[in-house]
């Protein structure tokens, strides 16, 4: 029998799978693509937590259908996403790199020259599904802070692990980590 982890955030309530991603952890795997309920439910509640806000920005691809529903209850006409690879239409682009708790690997991410034109001088929020050991989030703020960006919010739906002890960033719900059980 799987095991899971029950969430409740927003409102809704979601059985999460928990995954082993080490030796010894184990996570509740929460995946918002294709949660329609979910992130509408969430995207208003971060949304009322931001503050003089003028740019949204987020890494591709898990923090996509939030980070669209909140720059719409926002009423910003764009956000910002940092890809995982370049593209042949990408001017001049910043590039950083990142090994997350999900991907456990180094991969990059990049902000197109012209989005970093566009996010220079702005005030800027990025925004995410989960924030665990803050390695992704850095690599996106550092990306803001290569295109003259100022990071004044870090929110996401769920905080795991040691990242709710941060007084940094905002956050709906604390998600645990699972110690890794041998059968």
């Amino acid at each position: 029998m799987e095991k899971t982890y029950t969430l409740e955030v927003a409102g809704v309530t979601r059985q999460l799978p928990i995954i082993q991603i080490a030796e010894d952890l184990s996570i509740a795997s929460f995946v918002i693509l294709g949660d329609t309920e979910l992130v509408t439910a969430a995207a208003p509640l971060l949304a009322d937590k931001l503050h003089e806000v003028d740019v949204l920005i987020t890494a591709e691809a898990k923090g996509i259908p939030l980070i669209h529903e909140v720059s719409r209850l926002l009423q910003m006409k764009k956000y910002y996403v940092a890809r995982k690879s370049t593209k042949p239409y990408m001017d001049s682009p910043l590039i950083n790199e990142v090994v997350s708790i999900t991907t456990q690997k180094t991969q990059i991410l990049c902000l197109d020259g012209a989005d970093a034109k566009e996010i220079a001088g702005k005030r800027v929020a990025i925004i995410d599904d989960v924030i665990s050991t803050g390695k992704s989030l850095l690599a996106i703020e550092e990306l803001v802070n290569k295109a003259g960006g100022h990071v004044v919010a870090r929110a996401a739906i769920l905080a795991e692990g040691s990242a709710v002890e941060r007084e940094d960033i905002l956050f709906l719900q604390e998600l645990p980590l699972f110690p890794y059980e041998k059968k």
